[in-house]
């Protein structure tokens, strides 16, 4: 999926030589995850995730079949890509609370906070890679042979999909998907005071503590390195992640997760800081790659208490509005970035941002105990039987 998006804005920006049409991109794969991850989290709890998840990835795999052959033949058009991104992106929508709910039931409690981190030292990998691959691959043999090899990969998914047996599932506790069912989940993420405040944390944290929109300002105006330095910059957070989840994964669990959560916040929120008042390269390449260190234990500290904190008839819709929050945060967050820097400064962005997430991080922290407190407990039931 990362060496997709690579491409693709490779491609849109060949055909166009427009920025504003390379924003265009990140809209149109929000769309759907706006409008569709409600339903997307009704039906992973409805339907064999498993089987949502195979279908879902069809249609990328239909669409990298029509990118390869227009591309090649050169009938590819703004249009289409426009339309490809949208499919493949509603197809996401409906796949990403499928594969979330999925995984809790594969592993037993006491290995799901390892696999949590194994996901996520997988996800910052691909983050890492995927563009690169894409570049290098475009570079030898074209935009037309990274689609190809988005379809091989898509299939290889597919197979893998194929061999995994989840547990059944209890057909007493299904819902159809409904309003109702919806709302269902949306009061239990209200009323569940670890649920909702991993969510409220990691969106306010992100649209205020975010500073990726800003490093190319920072690169040339501020630190003077040129297009090198924004390279390492920009490479510095997604290696801090990496680092993290790789020493994460030598490491025994840790308990307590509400107590980790916060301090990470707080790291994240104080290395913002540094990296926005820093005018010395090195400092700032170790203050964003702080940024990514504190960033990936938030991360895996959420995704672990959210999973485990709720029941797995609802994994499903609680997961979809989960990635409504991220996804909300990722675009408001470089929103919130810009505009701030056009009235200011990028500096006055970046440090007022690392400010914002102390504060929410305070408010959060006072008003809901229950994730202050909360601690994973093994040698319980496995996770699928909640």
């Amino acid at each position: 999926m990362t060496m997709l998006r690579a491409a693709i804005a490779w491609h849109v920006f060949d055909l166009s030589h427009s920025a504003f049409h390379l924003g265009l991109i990140g809209l149109v794969q929000f769309i759907p995850a706006l409008t569709l991850a409600l339903l997307a989290g009704a039906v992973a709890d409805s339907y064999d995730r498993r089987t949502i998840m195979l279908c879902a990835e069809l249609l990328p795999l239909a669409c990298a079949a029509v990118l390869f052959l227009t591309t090649r033949h050169g009938a590819a058009t703004l249009p289409l890509l426009y339309a490809l991104i949208l499919i493949v992106a509603i197809a996401s929508t409906f796949d990403n609370p499928a594969r979330a709910a999925l995984l809790p039931t594969l592993v037993s409690r006491d290995s799901f906070p390892r696999a949590v981190t194994i996901a996520s030292t997988n996800q910052a990998l691909a983050f890492v890679t995927g563009p690169a691959a894409a570049g290098f691959v475009i570079a030898a043999a074209g935009v037309a042979a990274v689609y190809a090899t988005y379809g091989v990969l898509i299939a290889g998914s597919l197979a893998g999909l194929a061999f995994i047996r989840p547990p059944a599932r209890d057909a007493g506790v299904r819902t159809t998907p409904s309003l109702h069912a919806i709302r269902e989940g949306l009061r239990f993420v209200r009323r569940r005071q670890v649920v909702l405040g991993c969510m409220t944390l990691d969106m306010f944290a992100v649209i205020f503590g975010g500073a990726a929109a800003l490093l190319p300002i920072y690169a040339t105006d501020i630190l003077h390195v040129g297009a090198r330095g924004y390279g390492v910059l920009t490479s510095s957070l997604e290696c801090g992640a990496l680092l993290t989840s790789f020493v994460l994964t030598m490491l025994p669990p840790i308990r307590r997760a509400g107590h980790s959560l916060l301090v990470a916040v707080g790291a994240y929120g104080l290395a913002t800081i540094v990296f926005g008042c820093s005018r010395w390269f090195p400092l700032s390449v170790a203050a964003y790659m702080a940024v990514g260190v504190a960033d990936q234990v938030s991360v895996i500290m959420r995704s672990t208490a959210i999973q485990l904190s709720t029941p797995d008839a609802l994994r499903g819709r609680v997961s979809a509005v989960n990635f409504i929050f991220i996804g909300a945060s990722n675009q408001l967050g470089a929103v919130e970035s810009g505009f701030v820097a056009a009235l200011t400064s990028a500096t006055f962005a970046v440090v007022s941002g690392g400010v914002g997430s102390l504060v929410v991080l305070a408010l959060v922290a006072a008003t809901m105990p229950q994730l202050r407190r909360y601690r994973i407990e093994f040698g319980s039931p496995a996770a699928g039987t909640e």
